[in-house]
C-alpha cells in the first residue's frame, strides 16, 4: 500500500487527521514562514492550509512531490493558484463547511452591537448596574440590511434576517439571485445605492484584487450616519484606517469586525478601543461543527492522491 507524507500548517480536528493517518504519515510544520515551509516540504505529497502561512510560488517550486493542498475553509487568497496550476497541484477547499458558522456569527454581531451588549457587560462587571439607564439600543425588526456579496453565506444571512426579523434585503453581487428576489423580496442594486439606503451593511466577498479595500473612505461617506457596518469576510476588503475615521467622525454609527488587515491584529489597533465597535478574533468558524467539516478537506485530498475527482476543486488540473 502506498503511504503518503502530509504536512499540516496548523493543527486540525481529529476527524480530519484520522483520514490522513489511515493512508500516510502526518507532520505539523514547525513554523509557517516561507523559508521553514520550503525546508520541511521537500518530501510532502499533500498539505493542509489554515489561516497562518500560505502556499507561495517558491514553496510549490521546492516541493516536487506536492500533488494536492487542502484549504481548511473557503478563502484561497493565501495560495498562489497560478503557480499551483502550473505545477499540477490540485487545490481543494470546503465551501459548505463555513456557511452556517459565518452567517450565525454575523447575525450575532448585529444583535450584540445593536443592543450594546459589550458596553453593558463591561460596565456591569465593574459594578455599574445603572448603565441600563444610560445605554439605548435598537431593534432589528423591520429594518433594511444591505448585503455585499450574495454567495452561499450572504444568502444564508439574508434568509435568517428576513425570517427572524422581517428585515428588507438589499444585495449587490456580480450574479443576480432571482430565487431569493422572488421568495423573500431581495432587491438587487448598485453598491453605492445600497450603501445609501441600508441600516445595516454586511460584507461577504472573497479577497481578490478587485475587492481589496473595496470599502474605503468614499464608500463609508455614502453610508447613513445611523448605519452599522459588519465585516466577517476578509480583513483587507476594508481599509481599516478609513473605517476608523468614519467611526470617529460619526459618519457611521458602529461596526462589527471579525477579520482584520493584519492578523493577529496589534493590541494598539484603534478598533479595539472604540465603544461603538464589536470585535472578535477571526472566529466565525470556531464551532465544533465547522471545525469537523473543514478538517474533512482531507477526504478530498486523499481522493486526488488516489486519482479520483475531488468534490470541491478550486483550480483545474489537466
Amino acid at each position: 500500500m502506498v503511504m503518503y507524507n502530509f504536512m499540516l500548517f496548523e493543527p486540525i480536528h481529529e476527524r480530519g487527521l484520522r483520514v490522513l493517518e489511515e493512508v500516510g504519515n502526518v507532520r505539523l510544520a514547525s513554523a509557517t514562514d516561507e523559508e521553514t515551509l520550503i525546508r520541511e516540504m521537500a518530501d510532502i505529497d499533500g498539505a493542509v492550509i489554515r489561516a497562518q502561512g500560505g502556499l507561495t510560488r517558491r514553496i510549490i517550486e521546492n516541493a516536487p512531490r506536492l500533488k494536492v493542498a487542502g484549504r481548511h475553509g473557503v478563502g484561497v487568497d493565501n495560495i498562489d493558484l497560478d503557480a499551483a496550476t502550473e505545477h499540477g497541484v490540485q487545490i481543494v477547499n470546503t465551501p459548505l463547511a463555513v456557511v452556517e458558522g459565518v452567517a450565525e456569527h454575523t447575525v450575532g454581531l448585529m444583535i450584540a452591537l445593536s443592543k450594546k451588549m459589550a458596553q453593558a457587560e463591561r460596565a456591569l462587571r465593574q459594578g455599574d448596574w445603572s448603565v441600563r439607564y444610560r445605554l439605548r439600543g435598537r431593534e432589528l425588526k423591520g429594518r433594511t440590511v444591505g448585503i455585499v456579496g450574495f454567495g452561499r453565506i450572504g444568502r444564508r444571512v439574508a434568509s435568517v434576517l428576513h425570517a427572524a426579523f422581517g428585515m428588507a434585503i438589499l444585495y449587490h453581487d456580480v450574479v443576480r439571485a432571482p430565487d431569493l428576489e422572488e421568495s423573500i423580496g431581495a432587491q438587487f442594486m448598485p453598491l453605492d445605492d445600497l450603501l445609501a439606503r441600508a441600516d445595516y451593511v454586511t460584507v461577504h466577498v472573497p479577497l481578490l484584487p478587485a475587492t481589496r479595500h473595496l470599502f474605503d473612505e468614499t464608500k463609508f461617506d455614502l453610508m447613513r450616519e445611523d448605519a452599522l457596518f459588519f465585516n466577517t469576510s476578509r480583513g483587507p476588503v476594508v481599509d481599516e484606517a478609513a473605517l476608523c475615521r468614519a467611526l470617529e467622525s460619526g459618519s457611521i454609527a458602529g461596526a462589527g469586525v471579525d477579520v482584520f488587515e493584519q492578523e493577529p491584529t496589534p493590541a494598539d489597533n484603534l478598533l479595539l478601543s472604540m465603544d461603538n465597535v464589536m470585535v472578535t478574533p477571526h472566529m466565525c468558524t470556531a464551532t465544533e461543527e465547522a471545525l469537523v467539516e473543514m478538517s474533512l478537506v482531507t477526504e478530498d485530498m486523499v481522493r486526488v492522491l488516489r486519482g479520483d475527482m475531488p468534490r470541491f476543486p478550486v483550480n483545474s488540473i489537466d
